[in-house]
């Protein structure tokens, strides 16, 4: 810590004596001044910086420094898997189930609880049809600073919506967005979940053609695609994913025209 301590006597005589040294000791305190602040503002800024670095390093689904995640399944084999976030959401969850059927194609819905919630009907057509379900948190609320506490609630409650309606609890969870946080790993250990996020995502809030190139441009052995049928727990008044709909059946032609075989997740959990 740098010290500054100042006589007033020593300013009164430079004072009296000449105003010329008056200048001179106002001009090293603020030389003194300045380079504290800039100090604490350097330092500051580097915390700042540490802070966003740590964030970052929760936050990118593929990274697995503070704990594992299932991002990817074998690359032998040529098996890839379709999962769907943030559902179900009437009409598009329903339009997905029946693609995914006309085709015979098994997929993972991780689901919110609160869309649990509003149409149950879909989650037991989900079941009905053979289809996996994951846990996605109620409210799909952003992870960061949030308390273990609030991490065991919002998991919970989506456990019990989805077991009220289709009688079993999942054995898989999805973070919102892939992110995770201090707390997050325990809560799973506790309750048997398993951590689920995606090597191969289309950003479905594009233009068809642009969901479909993206999804395929890295695809291969083992991917994990990320797809929606709801965004979020918004109202489903709000929400459009027609153009995921709309895209679907492309992904999964391109996909088994280059030798790639759709299995359930399961199969990559086993492995």
């Amino acid at each position: 810590m740098i010290k500054c301590k100042i006589e007033w006597d020593d300013v009164e005589r430079s004072q009296d004596d000449d105003p010329k040294n008056l200048a001179v000791v106002f001009a090293n305190v603020s030389g003194v001044m300045t380079q504290t602040i800039l100090i604490l503002v350097l330092s500051a800024l580097a915390f700042a910086g540490l802070v966003g670095l740590y964030v970052f390093a929760w936050s990118v689904p593929t990274w697995q420094i503070f704990g594992p995640a299932l991002v990817r399944g074998p690359v032998t084999g040529g098996r890839i898997t379709l999962t769907f976030d943030d559902g179900p959401v009437s009409p598009f969850t329903e339009q997905i189930l029946d693609i995914l059927r006309a085709r015979k194609v098994p997929a993972t819905f991780f689901v919110c609880g609160k869309n649990v919630e509003r149409f149950p009907q879909i989650l037991r057509r989900i079941q009905a049809e053979g289809h996996t379900i994951g846990n996605h948190t109620y409210s799909h609320e952003f992870p960061y600073f949030r308390s273990r506490k609030k991490f065991a609630a919002e998991i919970d409650r989506t456990q019990e919506a989805i077991a009220k309606v289709t009688g079993q609890k999942p054995v898989i969870f999805r973070p919102p967005y892939g992110a995770r946080w201090i707390g997050f790993y325990p809560v799973l250990r506790e309750r048997g979940l398993r951590l689920v996020n995606w090597s191969d995502t289309g950003y479905d809030w594009l233009e068809k053609s642009d969901i479909v190139r993206r999804t395929l441009k890295d695809l291969g052995p083992g991917s994990i695609i990320l797809l929606h049928d709801g965004r979020r727990a918004d109202p489903p008044e709000k929400i459009d994913r027609s153009r995921t709909v709309s895209a679907l059946p492309a992904i999964i032609d391109a996909a088994r025209s280059a030798g790639l075989t759709f299995v359930p997740l399961t199969e990559f959990l086993s492995s």
